[in-house]
């Protein structure tokens, strides 16, 4: 069978699968009934560079596109033998004075019914392929064209650096987010290292500070509403915490708080009229709108205490691993008998800083071994941040 005789199969049959796209819509992988053309041929459609659609064959030979003159006139020879005009370039569609044949619009008429750029974006490649003995062509994929994934790619990454260049030149004024207790990461410095941690500078109601001149009067006491509960503990790199299964509340001033976590600091990050204590455990708690109370026990050189020696029992070998402890806790060992206490509202006396915090410290210290002091200041010798000022805040303490 000729090429040309092939050709003209293939214009019959994509101008019979025209109409039938015509009057169905196209979406995803459409299925186009282009008549039956011989098993095995394969067809690419693609937009080039130019946004021009051009053929490409993909099969024992490609199949270029001819145009021939419309009366195809023809001479003889010196030998008398039949002569026919040499074939002429099919044009191509938008060339000047170049009418669009029938596969280019064909072409067109797939492209917009798959949603396809007009022409002159390069964005598209459509494939066009038949199933062998059926003999029925499908569109077996539309996906961006080589060209436009290369496009894609340069204007992602092209995004990305610069991206990239904005943040380090905005982060050539920050410090390192690491932040530490002393040196250049310290208390001082807190404040420059990120812009989050901005009220640890500027905050007008920060923590912690020296508890004096409070007004004595008839304050709730702190319901504690605490349980034996399973438990882990983890040294953060700033303290060691202690992660308690849900269950355990404060409720003060008809609200409750959930507790979160609680921590160790040494020496006391709060001090009473002057006084500074061996260490301090801070019990944080959040409400259900994200509010924060903490209660700070004070912790006094004397007798062991129970639930610190389970903790430090319990230590990780490794910064950053969290043991799970096979024990329970019971925190109202951490307790002193008397829980009157002095209020005031503060801040997180770590970074973010953040303020709005609820304190209440309470006034009975509980005793610690030297021993106890003694393992956790092997691990942190100093974690507590310098004494804020107090700028007139209101502070009470329960008669």
């Amino acid at each position: 069978m000729s090429s040309r005789f092939l050709l003209s199969l293939v214009a019959a049959a994509a101008l019979h699968g025209a109409a039938a796209l015509a009057a169905e819509p196209v979406a995803g992988l459409v299925v186009a009934q282009l008549g039956p053309t011989s098993p095995g041929f394969k067809m690419s459609l693609n937009r080039g560079e130019s946004g021009a659609p051009e053929a490409t064959g993909v099969g024992p030979r490609p199949i270029e596109p001819v145009a021939e003159p419309a009366d195809k006139p023809t001479s003889k020879d010196a030998k008398g033998s039949v002569r026919r005009p040499a074939r002429a370039e099919a044009p191509k569609p938008g060339a000047s004075g170049a009418a669009p044949s029938a596969m280019d619009l064909l072409r067109e008429k797939l492209a917009a019914r798959l949603g396809a750029r007009p022409a002159g974006d390069g964005r598209f490649a459509m494939q066009v392929s038949n199933r062998g003995e059926s003999g029925e062509n499908v569109i077996t994929a539309v996906r961006p064209s080589a060209a436009a994934l290369a496009a894609a790619h340069k204007r992602k990454h092209a995004a990305a650096a610069a991206e990239a260049a904005s943040d380090g030149a905005a982060g050539q004024s920050l410090l390192p987010t690491h932040w530490d207790y002393a040196g250049d990461v310290g208390p001082d410095a807190w404040g420059r290292m990120r812009p989050e941690f901005s009220k640890c500078a500027t905050g007008q109601r920060q923590s912690p500070i020296d508890i004096r001149g409070g007004i004595a009067v008839d304050l709730e006491p702190i319901k504690f509403d605490y349980r034996p509960s399973a438990f882990s503990v983890i040294d953060n790199g700033h303290t060691v915490q202690v992660n308690v299964e849900p269950g355990n509340a404060i409720a003060i001033m008809g609200k409750r708080y959930e507790l979160v976590q609680f921590h160790f600091h040494r020496p006391s990050e709060e001090r009473i009229n002057g006084r500074q204590y061996d260490m301090v455990v801070h019990l944080v708690h959040k409400d259900v709108d994200g509010h924060i109370a903490v209660v700070a026990v004070l912790l006094d050189r004397g007798s062991a205490q129970s639930i610190v020696q389970t903790v430090w029992n319990n230590l990780p070998l490794e910064k950053g691993d969290e043991v799970r402890a096979g024990s329970r806790l019971d925190l109202l060992q951490l307790l002193p008998e008397d829980k009157r206490y002095y209020t005031y509202m503060g801040s997180l006396t770590t970074p973010p800083c953040s303020e709005g915090v609820l304190w209440m410290v309470l006034k009975q210290p509980v005793p610690i071994s030297p021993d106890q002091v003694s393992i956790f200041a092997r691990l942190y010798p100093m974690n507590a941040r310098p004494i804020q000022q107090a700028d007139g805040r209101l502070i009470k303490e329960s008669n």
